[in-house]
């Protein structure tokens, strides 16, 4: 029978397909009205710490006047922020769990919940165990995974089965998060890119071709060293190409004119990372004002960019500044003091001796890329890609500043400040690598398969710093989750005074990066939780953002890095170390012992009148100029200039028999 014959059937069906839309319709109808009567809710953050200040978000809220949040028999007012958001500001809790309710104007509970806290040290937790670890297995890496591993288990709730979720989210999360940032991924690439022109033009001759021009000065044992130094300044761009060019470059020449092995070692390492640092284009920038960037994220009211408050920070550098004009006293004074004199006396009097290598020294990858044999070395082929380099980052920042601001005449600074540095660097390493390519190529140099190999080289050579960076960034994200940043204020923000504080960091920063031999490492721990810090206690103080406080917030910054670089400097399981010891020959020991006390004195002075005086309201040049004095006095009061030791010997004979 068809359907044609059943006319029941068909009204059936119609009735069916009226009543489904009658329900649908109804079904809808009732879900908007019960979806504009949503009552008020409770957004607190992941978690709270016992005693620490937090804001407590209130959402679907639509008339807020008279209402207000009772915390046990607290009243707090509301306020409402520049997104149109409702929050209770300051909310403190002081115990384990506390019940809070949101009233209306008749004293009506809108809404209730309970919140829980946890110990407020616990905050702290993932830093220590990070630095602790650090300073027991001399790795960085693992100390920072295990820091990002202890924070997910806090906030997963500490238990067994939380432990299995913060093991997941160490990567899949946190790591996950700080890597799809796209400020974060610029610095990466820009590190990666630069990475990769120093190994061609490491390949290509050009390093090489800038160490013959140097050299060619050379007339005795004082040119010799201040042509090291001269050397270190001119490759400024990376600390490892630094230490490891200038030392196989000028280990033969130094040899020949009796300077020691151990003072090549001292100038090729007070010349690397000291440079690198406060260089305004290295493969140190990218990183430093990463860090810089991601510390500012989160603070009210300062809109100054990272790479504004890298160039303001860095008259506060004393260290690396004090250290490298210390190196050029040195040099041109001849004179020395302690284990370097008399290594500088054995090296006059007996010549070169054997260097016996230690297990460590042994079992470590040199990174050098050798320049290729049979090539002509010129200087051009390193000076032109590493001049596109700076021309374009700086030509870049200064357009994107100059469009930020808008027609009308602006101040260099302001320019500066508000230029796009992360683009401007991308394209400045970008435009390098392709320089850099060009030439290597049109000159026959290398092949287009060769230096591409070589290219490669140069970027693998950058994949244990940005591991480390990505660490750090994941780390400093926890941190956040976890609000160590809000209890170093609660903690410390009335009891430390603004004057100490950039000395404080100094010597936190420059023990840690001492123990660890890692000066990324520790600023990479220590940057995102002292610049809250310092904010902070000068905004509780009324200094934060004024000509008085701004300085102190800046000489801050600088100490973190300034006090990586002096731990770095000194510490026998340093990278850097290590390299300036192989490149030039000396026992690493032997370099490690005769370099400290000269960057203990370095150390001593740049705390003093380069970092404990800008915070009792001293000029920057002032405790510069006063610390390099006191360095020259010293060096020429108690330090002599070498004579081999039979000469000595036989003056003084002479007297005797006189």
């Amino acid at each position: 029978m068809t359907l044609r014959k059943m006319p029941w059937l068909k009204r059936a069906r119609q009735t069916l397909c009226l009543l489904m839309l009658l329900l649908t319709t109804l079904l809808t109808t009732s879900l908007s009205f019960a979806a504009s009567d949503t009552t008020p809710s409770f957004e607190p953050p992941d978690v709270i710490l016992q005693g620490v200040a937090f804001d407590l978000s209130i959402t679907d809220l639509s008339d807020a006047v008279g209402t207000r949040l009772r915390l046990d028999d607290e009243t707090i007012d509301l306020t409402q922020d520049e997104e149109g958001q409702w929050l209770a500001e300051g909310v403190t809790i002081a115990q384990d769990v506390s019940r809070v309710e949101l009233l209306g104007g008749d004293n009506q509970v809108l809404a209730s919940t309970e919140l829980s806290t946890i110990p407020a040290w616990l905050s702290l937790l993932p830093a220590l165990i990070a630095i602790t670890l650090a300073l027991v297995f001399r790795q960085v890496i693992l100390a920072l995974f295990v820091g990002i591993l202890m924070g997910g288990w806090i906030l997963h709730g500490m238990d067994a089965k939380a432990l299995l979720g913060a093991f997941g989210d160490s990567i899949n999360v946190h790591v996950l998060e700080a890597a799809s940032d796209t400020s974060h991924m610029s610095i990466v690439l820009f590190c990666l890119l630069i990475g990769g022109m120093v190994g061609i033009i490491s390949r290509n001759g050009g390093t090489q071709g800038i160490a013959q021009r140097i050299s060619r000065v050379i007339r005795g044992r004082r040119h010799a060293q201040t042509s090291t130094a001269l050397l270190g300044m001119a490759i400024f761009f990376d600390d490892y190409a630094n230490a490891l060019i200038v030392g196989n470059t000028m280990r033969t020449i130094t040899d020949k004119l009796a300077v020691s092995r151990a003072k090549l070692a001292y100038i090729i390492d007070s010349t690397a990372a000291p440079v690198s640092t406060i260089a305004l284009i290295s493969t140190w920038i990218g990183f430093q004002v990463g860090l810089i960037s991601e510390a500012m994220s989160d603070i009210q009211g300062w809109n100054e960019s990272a790479y504004s408050v890298f160039v303001n920070a860095l008259p506060y550098n004393a260290y690396p500044i004090l250290a490298l004009a210390f190196v050029f006293m040195v040099t041109w004074s001849g004179r020395d003091f302690g284990p370097m004199l008399k290594a500088e006396r054995r090296m006059l009097s007996e010549g070169l001796q054997p260097t016996k290598r230690s297990s460590q020294e042994a079992i470590v990858e040199e990174a050098e890329i050798a320049t290729k044999s049979g090539i002509p070395i010129r200087a051009f082929n390193a000076i032109v890609p590493m001049l596109v380099l700076a021309g374009v980052t700086l030509g870049g920042i200064y357009a994107t500043g100059l469009d930020a601001l808008g027609p009308g005449e602006h101040a260099l600074r302001d320019i500066f400040g508000e230029g796009d540095s992360f683009s401007a660097m991308m394209w400045g390493s970008l435009a390098s690598c392709v320089v850099a390519v060009i030439m290597t190529l049109v000159q026959r140099l290398m092949g287009m398969t060769e230096t591409g190999h070589y290219w490669f080289e140069g970027v693998k050579s950058m994949l244990l710093p940005i591991t480390i960076l990505m660490m750090a960034w994941a780390l400093a994200n926890v941190n956040d989750a976890l609000q160590t940043s809000e209890f170093l204020v609660a903690a410390l923000g009335e009891t430390l005074s603004p004057a100490w504080l950039p000395a404080v960091v100094f010597v936190l920063a420059a023990f840690t990066a001492f123990a660890t031999g890692s000066s990324w490492g520790v600023m990479g721990i220590m940057m995102p939780l002292v610049v809250p810090l310092a904010w902070a206690v000068l905004d509780m103080q009324g200094m934060a953002g004024t000509a008085e406080g701004m300085p102190i917030l800046y000489a801050s910054v600088a100490s973190v890095l300034a006090g990586a670089v002096w731990g770095d400097h000194c510490s026998p399981l340093a990278d850097t170390t290590l390299l300036s010891a192989l490149a030039s020959g000396c026992n690493l020991v032997e370099h490690v012992r005769t370099q400290l006390p000269y960057a203990l004195l370095v150390g001593v002075v740049a705390l003093i009148f380069g970092t404990l005086s800008v915070g009792y309201g001293i000029s920057w040049w002032i405790g510069l100029v006063v610390g390099a004095v006191i360095l020259f006095g010293i060096l020429m009061t108690i330090g002599k200039r070498a004579q081999p030791l039979q000469s000595q010997n036989t003056t003084a004979t002479a007297k005797a028999a006189d």
